[in-house]
């Protein structure tokens, strides 16, 4: 293996590692020393990967986005089923990765969200990135439901994408705040009525 290999594969190893981490306790309470404890890489190497604490951030964002957008893709590539029924299975997926304290799977876009877009703008840019990346993904699926006749809003599918994504990602802070399922079960009717699939 090369030694830029070496590297690459020594920080997604950091990264994934640190992950659950910061998506309990944030970015600002972790420490870079916290960091190399849960990698078990020796104190002092951390420099040696990355150039400081917010190139590690937009490292752990970049491959987050990259790791979702993938699971994004695999489930809207499937052959079978309407668009309706493509974005339900997606809809089915969050709800499923974001409860029952599943703490290595919590949404780091709503967990940093607040707190790194005041802190750091190249970590910002990185989420603002993933996030169009995201409605970009569910907007195909909106026309593809739209053909299918799966989806009946005649609605612009772009703004119908952004609503159903805006829609999870409110419904994933207040599943915070209250410690409770029950926003999803809100997020879920709102969404077959943004669409006006019943």
């Amino acid at each position: 293996m090369k030694i830029a290999d070496k590297q690459d594969a020594a920080r997604r190893h950091i990264v994934e590692a640190a992950r659950p981490l910061i998506g309990a306790r944030g970015f600002s309470n972790v420490g870079i020393s916290q960091i190399l404890e849960v990698a078990q890489i020796p104190k002092g190497s951390f420099y040696h990967y990355f150039e400081s604490k917010e190139a590690f951030g937009e490292e752990l964002l970049r491959q987050y986005v990259s790791d979702y957008l993938a699971n994004m893709d695999h489930l809207f590539m499937e052959p079978e089923g309407s668009g309706a029924e493509r974005l339900f299975a997606y809809c089915r997926f969050w709800w499923d990765t974001h409860v029952d304290g599943k703490v290595g799977d919590k949404c780091l876009i709503v967990k940093l969200g607040a707190e790194i877009s005041d802190l750091s703008e190249p970590m910002r840019q990185v989420l603002e990135a993933g996030t169009e990346a995201a409605i970009e993904r569910i907007t195909i699926l909106m026309l593809r439901g739209q053909k299918d006749g799966s989806i009946r809003s005649n609605a612009e599918a772009r703004t119908l994408a952004a609503a159903v994504y805006q829609g999870w990602l409110g419904a994933t802070l207040m599943v915070k705040i209250t410690r409770s399922s029950h926003p999803f079960d809100t997020a879920w009717v709102a969404t077959q009525r943004v669409l006006d699939h019943t």
